[in-house]
């Protein structure tokens, strides 16, 4: 009796701990599921911030190219500074 007692001792040992371990694996194999779904989401919010920055940095140079203009700046002169072109006589030619 005491035979079969210990054998049935060690069978529901050997079956907790397989139990345990696949549950143990089971676990695992969810949280890497669950970290791999949510690096994947991190990845496309940083994709889509970049467009975003990509667009704005385009936005930024066309601006910068109107401002650099020299038609906007000569009009500016002129109409907000009241600058003119200097006449032969302000003109000074250094050797």
């Amino acid at each position: 009796m005491k035979r079969k007692r210990k054998r049935n001792l060690k069978q529901i040992g050997l079956w907790g701990f397989l139990m345990l371990f696949f549950i143990a694996e089971l676990l695992l194999y969810t949280w890497s599921r669950v970290q791999c779904t949510r690096v994947g989401y991190e990845i496309t919010r940083a994709a889509e911030t970049q467009q975003q920055r990509l667009r704005l940095q385009n936005n930024l140079k066309i601006e910068l190219a109107r401002l650099k203009s020299p038609a906007r700046i000569a009009t500016y002169a002129r109409e907000r500074l009241g600058l003119r072109m200097p006449t032969p006589e302000q003109t000074i030619v250094l050797p």
